[in-house]
């Protein structure tokens, strides 16, 4: 089961600038030509489940939102999962995506 964070509940905390971790799961040239703003990019690639310096700049601990282009898109799905799997508890997907 993936957990949901719906698109008001997303732009609230980015408005009252909780410390949040968003993450765009596509590839770098989706990453530079549309993302929500402050958004890390962490590709859906072959990389990331071989790479150990992929999740440097994510702590077990930060609450981490995962989002991609629409919500029949399953990267953040696959994302998400990889997340947890590894010991990431405060992990949820923005489904609307862009």
């Amino acid at each position: 089961m993936v957990r949901l964070i719906s698109g008001r509940d997303l732009k609230q905390r980015i408005d009252t600038d909780q410390d949040l971790k968003l993450v765009f799961v596509l590839g770098e040239w989706q990453y530079q030509a549309m993302r929500i703003p402050g958004s890390l990019n962490l590709p859906c690639t072959p990389s990331l489940y071989s790479s150990p310096d992929v999740l440097k700049e994510l702590n077990r601990d930060d609450e981490i939102v995962v989002y991609c282009s629409s919500q029949s898109c399953f990267a953040s799905i696959s994302v998400y999962h990889f997340l947890v799997q590894r010991g990431y508890q405060n992990v949820s997907r923005y489904a609307g995506g862009l």
